[in-house]
């Protein structure tokens, strides 16, 4: 069990847990159980403390869902586990129907942007807008080295499990402004050893890169099915200091492919954007999900 007391007055929230095969699948439920609901979904190495800001805001008048990903934040982090989009996708399908969620608004990042457009895809008629913070959900054009080498079966295994190397560093250069000690210590906490650091090391491992990747067939249907979304009303807030999904490549994408898309580039925000700016973000998500 992961100690939440050092920020528990950061991250005051309530923990729900959903038994998925004997895994447990955590997630935050908050706000009237009765009014419109939005799903958050996070990235990796991150997990539900990455919206904490985001909660209170939208809690007021919304019913607000944020799972952690199975081997992320307060979720269980089995050894023997298929770590891959197709199973996180799955998850979400599950939670979706156990809470009887209608018509809600998503909001993603990261990788929970394949994830959450993974499902939205799918099911098009209950997901009734989209905000996108820095994410892909297409095929990637390219691949910053620091990435590449967290990949590898030694090197990458011992910088991300051993050294937690992958979850440090994005603590300093996924954000502009420097991390409180607090805020810190909140983001890394689930990834405290290296059986805790399982899920961060698949999630790299598991992006679809090489064109014979398991996972790239999925990946290649989310692409191709993300005209399905086209009508959807959608907000991209976009974080121009991004050293991975870069302004240039990734949110250009994003506006191509949906020119009917409210934008925002926030120039002084990394790729935590939600971290390094929400006190800007808040206002515009509560306009445009309400």
């Amino acid at each position: 069990m992961i100690d939440t007391t050092p920020f528990q007055d950061i991250y005051p929230f309530e923990s729900h847990w959903l038994n998925l095969d004997g895994v447990r699948y955590h997630y935050l439920d908050e706000g009237p159980r009765n009014a419109p609901a939005v799903l958050l979904l996070h990235g990796n190495p991150t997990w539900s403390f990455y919206y904490r800001t985001l909660i209170p805001a939208l809690a007021k008048s919304h019913r607000v869902i944020v799972p952690d990903h199975i081997g992320c934040g307060l979720s269980d982090k089995p050894a023997d586990y298929p770590y891959t989009l197709a199973r996180h996708i799955a998850n979400v399908e599950a939670l979706v129907a156990h809470l009887s969620l209608q018509n809600f608004s998503l909001v993603v990042h990261d990788w929970g942007g394949v994830i959450g457009l993974g499902y939205a895809t799918r099911h098009p008629d209950n997901v009734a807008r989209l905000v996108v913070f820095n994410t892909a959900a297409f095929v990637l054009k390219k691949l910053p080295w620091q990435i590449l080498i967290s990949r590898s079966n030694l090197l990458g295994v011992l910088l991300v499990r051993g050294f937690n190397a992958f979850a440090g560093l994005a603590a300093k250069m996924a954000v502009v402004r420097p991390m409180p000690a607090q805020i810190k210590a909140g983001y890394l906490a689930p990834y405290n050893n290296w059986a805790n650091r399982i899920a961060i090391y698949r999630f790299v491992q598991d992006i679809p890169w090489e064109e014979d990747h398991p996972s790239r067939p999925l990946l290649a249907q989310i692409d191709a099915d993300l005209a399905r979304l086209a009508e959807h009303p959608m907000l991209i807030i976009w974080g121009a200091r991004d050293f991975v999904f870069t302004e240039r490549d990734f949110f250009a994408e994003w506006q191509r492919r949906f020119p009917h898309a409210e934008t925002h580039v926030l120039p002084d925000a990394g790729h935590y954007v939600v971290e390094d700016a929400h006190p800007q973000i808040i206002p515009w998500l509560e306009r445009f999900l309400d």
